[in-house]
């Protein structure tokens, strides 16, 4: 008789265990790619792999971080539009990959931003700086707006690219202002900055990492951050709103994403991972060492900001009649 009970009680047991397994946290069937779509070093790819290693120790499997770069983050981000939607590879976007490429160059990339994938977290921003060369008679953003009044046309405005972000923020200025510079494109960051410092360029719209250092050595004038939010490595810096110039809202973001066909148990594990790692303390601290502004954003509201985005850069695009190069 003992022995039949034993047996019962293990025969209900069973199918309890197997339903507290199945719902238990999803559990990927192999390591895990996290594609940066750009070379290795940059802010994307320093940012995927503090959360690679932060996530892998509570996932159960690897997560490797593989570096695909070219096409403006195009190529990278299109092989994982087009991959396995399983789970085990997601994508490090940014603005370019998942919010101008669809507007700027061929056929989107080969991939369309929204339908194509789902989002699992904005991370962290790359503010952009207005910063002006020391010699330019401009202390803040009124005296910077009154010298374009009184010289239309006559200063110059560099940028990391035709169709770059920095770009981008001109038009958007221009849009919102009425006021006019003249465009001067750089292959990157460094020569643009070399520029700037031998005072052959006046003004840059500038990622925080590119001129943070020359802004506090007092070699370059910070104005405003084109930025909702004031950045927290020079937290004196009005945003250009503050500073009467509202509308230039120009942030480099990154955010996570995986295929769109990615099963919800997948989603709802990488979404509680990624929120616990961008919360500790360590890694508000690494981000903000890095240069970004720590920025933890939820998938659904930042699925909404994410389509806005979309919209209002084709409109500066299509204004600005804006062709990467």
């Amino acid at each position: 008789m003992l022995r039949r009970r034993q047996a019962l009680a293990l025969a209900l047991a069973m199918p309890a265990a197997a339903g507290a397994q199945q719902a238990g946290p999803w559990v990927p069937p192999r390591p895990v790619t996290i594609v940066v779509p750009y070379p290795a070093g940059g802010p994307t790819d320093l940012l995927a792999r503090l959360v690679a290693q932060d996530i892998a120790r509570d996932l159960g499997q690897p997560v490797v971080v593989e570096n695909v770069s070219g096409g403006a983050g195009a190529i990278g981000t299109r092989r994982v539009a087009q991959g396995p939607a399983d789970g085990t590879v997601l994508v490090l976007g940014n603005n370019q990959t998942h919010a101008t490429n669809v507007s700027l160059i061929a056929q989107g990339g080969g991939y369309d931003p929204i339908r194509d994938f789902t989002p699992i977290a904005g991370l962290a921003d790359l503010q952009h700086i207005l910063v002006v060369r020391n010699e330019l008679p401009a202390r803040d953003v009124p005296e910077f707006l009154a010298l374009l009044r009184a010289q239309p046309g006559r200063l110059s405005c560099a940028s990391t690219g035709q169709g770059s972000a920095a770009h981008l923020t001109l038009e958007l200025f221009r849009a919102r202002t009425g006021l006019d510079m003249t465009h001067v494109a750089y292959r990157g960051s460094a020569p643009l900055l070399q520029d700037m410092l031998g005072g052959h360029v006046d003004v840059s719209f500038a990622t925080t990492p590119t001129v943070l250092d020359q802004v506090r050595a007092g070699r370059l004038r910070a104005l405003a951050v084109a930025s909702p939010n004031r950045s927290p490595h020079l937290p004196q810096l009005p945003t250009l709103a503050e500073a009467g110039v509202p509308g230039v809202e120009a942030d480099a973001w990154l955010a996570l994403f995986a295929p769109a066909a990615v099963p919800a148990p997948a989603l709802a594990r990488y979404r509680t991972l990624v929120a616990q790692t961008m919360d500790k303390p360590e890694a508000i601290a690494e981000t903000t060492r890095l240069g970004m502004a720590p920025n933890l954003r939820a998938a659904e509201p930042f699925a909404v900001f994410l389509a806005e985005d979309v919209r209002r850069w084709a409109e500066v695009i299509r204004t600005a009649n804006v062709r990467a190069e």
